[in-house]
């Protein structure tokens, strides 16, 4: 215990036994040794805040902290003991009462802190020792008993593990992790002993960075907290004029010390420092690690967000979007071999096909003799055929390009994809198309974005303008920035900055100046250790983009509290000094209500801990919810023939053409447009009645306009095929069309499912 706690407790024991005894001493008659015991009980409180008080002159600093000497001081020199024993109790009982307050809302950061490990278990061959977490070193083995906390970060060692994250990201059910699957330090070990093959040392770990994220979010003083100690040196002069006035007016001396009384202590020295600690609690709690008071204060001022896209508007990941074969190859024969050998490998990629081919039903086949080349791909035989899959210069180094590999390539260029090509005994057969995705709650996060008061969020991204422009399209973005290296998204940053207040959000190393320079950094699902997490302000541990919107909400809350806090607390002691200047309130009852209005502050700053209450409203019903549902998954199949058409024109000669063309028009007027307008006629309306505001359904519209202007583009196309020529322009033109409508209404689809679920009953 700190020595400034001890003289803390110390004082308000001596303020209330001083108090009790006077009491004592008047019931029994001896109003002399009355008055002595509360003299007593003042003097200790007198001087302590005067030594305060000192030390803060010396630091350039003075505060409403003045008032409560004046008033101790002049109670005991007016012969009005009791007035000052009162004031001493109530201001160092005020001081305790902010400490405990403070306590209670740290305890969440506190308790990340204190469950860090100190001891593990090293397995040095067939033993296991306990030596300290720093002495484990990278490649070593650890084992992680049931219901331990993780140690070090590493990779799963055993068959199987079951682990807790909800400490470290907010999640809270556990995860399945499977040999080989990293695992974050700070996690909670919920299923049975594991070993661990340690991945960073103990001082690199996610959980190191997280605790000195910890200490920096209590140590850190918001801008906000400095206003208020600003707003108490106004306040420190108003009151001696009032007091002034009361006594130059009534020629009472009581009448000042009864206002300097119902001055002291001031909500503005507990409102702000209680408020946003709280409201950095309240975000730890959710998985989102404010570094302190200034880092959440800016949160709450924010105008402009800006997004990196591929990790963090996007899952960072792969899917399978298409397979091109050669002529005369069957696609899912082509998956399977291609699959089947990407099972030995661990690489993102190899992941995402085996996933793709599996969703399809196919039966992959062991592989063997498998010889992988680290960012190439790998080989190996399957079935007795040997099978090579990866990049084309190791599949076939030959420089010439047949047509359905220049198909392929083409494809992979205009939908920013990746091309692993796959052979069979030293002949192409095909190629696999996998490209990035949208996150499943980037829609719901824009969203909360757009109902916190974000006017304007921008995509700025080193990826293709193309590729970036559909993205920043179907989700209602106010300006997409592609093909920007580190450099030019600072200077994106810098440009936002010179108008309003702005947040940046990324998850890469190539982030982390962008980061630095932003009025407030956000990393998302960063490791603690990372250069990303060290130059943000603010650390999402979950992975989820969602969690941005609610950091933004908890930090505005946590700033209106605390404002509400100050100018009410303010108010009602203004109101309480005049009572005390016009005589109707006496030195004791003046510091009993100022007591009370400390207590109220208080106790209204810790609200900022709380998610605010939600008033119950209108809902979708599951029926209706489930129609609508209904309804996109027939969509759905709809867009997957759109697909397959602007595969089919690649390599469709004139006649074919115009047949598909045709076909993608009555599927668009029929299945798409149809859908948009009914949208937009029936079940809007509905929507409207029970979403909080018309914003989101405003960007919706939006998007269908956009639809059905790429509807009307394509019926002008296919109106005009039997009197135009249908050449490799033509074709060209209607791809394009058809594959915008096809993303288009995917990513609306996605994000009308979203607001389903979230208004559902």
């Amino acid at each position: 215990m700190s020595f400034d706690r001890v003289l803390r407790w110390a004082l308000v024991a001596v303020a209330i036994a001083g108090l009790a005894a006077g009491i004592v001493a008047r019931a029994a008659g001896r109003p002399d040794l009355a008055d002595l015991a509360w003299a007593l009980g003042t003097a200790p409180v007198i001087a302590g805040l005067a030594v305060s008080i000192v030390q803060d002159l010396r630091q350039g600093r003075l505060g409403v902290d003045a008032i409560a000497l004046l008033s101790m001081s002049a109670a005991l020199a007016l012969g009005q003991p009791l007035a000052g024993a009162v004031v001493a109790l109530m201001y160092s009982g005020g001081n305790v009462l902010e400490e405990i307050a403070v306590a209670r809302a740290e305890h969440d950061l506190r308790s990340l802190v204190d469950r860090a490990p100190r001891q593990v278990h090293r397995k040095s061959g067939e033993r296991i020792e306990d030596v300290p977490v720093e002495d484990v070193a990278v490649g070593e083995e650890v084992l992680v008993k049931a219901g331990e906390i993780v140690p070090v970060d590493g990779v799963v060692a055993s068959a199987f593990a079951a682990i807790d994250e909800s400490a470290v990201t907010g999640e809270p059910i556990p995860v399945q992790k499977t040999r080989g699957s990293a695992v974050l330090s700070g996690s909670l070990n919920a299923g049975e002993t594991f070993q661990l093959t340690v991945t960073a040392a103990a001082g690199e770990s996610t959980y190191a960075g997280i605790v000195r994220m910890v200490t920096a979010a209590q140590t850190a003083r918001a801008p906000f907290v400095r206003l208020a100690d600003r707003y108490a040196l106004i306040f420190l002069p108003v009151t001696l004029v009032i007091a002034f006035v009361a006594w130059y007016i009534s020629g009472d001396v009581t009448r000042s010390l009864a206002v300097l009384v119902a001055a002291t202590p001031c909500p503005l020295i507990l409102a702000a420092p209680v408020a946003f600690i709280a409201g950095v609690a309240r975000a730890a709690r959710r998985g989102i690690l404010v570094k302190g008071g200034r880092a959440l204060e800016a949160l709450a001022r924010a105008h402009t967000v800006l997004f990196d896209k591929t990790g963090t508007l996007t899952v960072g990941g792969a899917r399978l979007l298409s397979v091109e074969v050669a002529p005369g190859e069957d696609p899912a024969e082509v998956l399977t071999l291609g699959a089947s050998l990407e099972q030995a490998s661990h690489h993102v990629l190899a992941k995402a096909v085996v996933a793709a081919a599996l969703a399809q039903g196919l039966k992959l086949k062991p592989p063997e003799h498998v010889k992988e080349t680290m960012g190439s791909g790998l080989s190996g035989q399957i079935d007795g055929r040997h099978v090579v899959a990866g990049s084309r210069e190791m599949v076939l180094s030959r420089a010439e390009l047949s047509p359905w590999e220049l198909r392929a390539i083409r494809r992979a260029s205009w939908r920013s994809a990746l091309i692993v090509f796959v052979a069979v005994d030293g002949r192409l057969v095909g190629a696999l198309l996998l490209a990035d995705e949208l996150r499943a709650d980037t829609p719901r996060a824009i969203r909360l974005l757009r109902d916190a008061g974000i006017a304007r969020m921008v995509m700025v991204t080193g990826d293709r303008a193309a590729a970036a422009q559909a993205i920043g399209a179907a989700l209602d973005l106010d300006a997409v920035l592609a093909d920007r290296v580190p450099s030019d998204k600072v200077e994106a940053v810098r440009s936002e900055q010179r108008l309003h207040p702005t947040i940046m959000v990324g998850d890469g190393i190539n982030d982390a100046p962008a980061l630095a320079v932003a009025d407030t950094g956000v990393a998302l699902g960063a490791r603690g250790a990372s250069a990303s997490s060290e130059a943000a302000d603010v650390v999402i541990l979950t992975d989820r983009l969602d969690r941005v919107g609610e950091a933004i909400v908890i930090a505005q809350r946590a700033r209106r509290i605390a404002l509400q806090s100050i100018f009410v607390g303010m108010g009602l002691s203004l109101v309480a000094m005049a009572a005390a200047a016009v005589g109707w309130l006496d030195p004791v009852p003046a510091a009993i209500v100022q007591e009370v209005i400390d207590v109220a502050v208080i106790l209204n700053a810790l609200r900022a801990l709380n998610p605010p209450l939600v008033r119950g409203g209108p809902r979708l019903t599951a029926e209706q919810g489930l129609t609508l549902h209904h309804d996109h998954q027939a969509l759905l199949g709809d867009l997957d023939r759109l697909r397959h058409i602007v595969d089919a024109l690649d390599d469709a000669v004139p006649e074919a053409a115009a047949t598909l063309i045709d076909e993608a028009h009555r599927l668009v007027q029929s299945s798409v447009v149809m859908h948009e307008r009914e949208d937009e006629d029936s079940v809007y309306p509905k929507l409207t009645e029970v979403l909080r505001d018309r914003h989101g359904l405003s960007a919706m519209s939006r998007a269908h306009r956009e639809i059905l202007h790429l509807a009307r583009l394509l019926a002008r196309i296919a109106e005009d095929l039997p009197s135009e020529k249908v050449d490799r322009y033509l074709i060209r033109d209607a791809q394009r069309v058809i594959e915008a409508i096809e993303t288009l209404v995917r990513m609306h689809t996605a994000q009308e499912e979203d607001i389903y679920e979230a208004v559902a009953a």
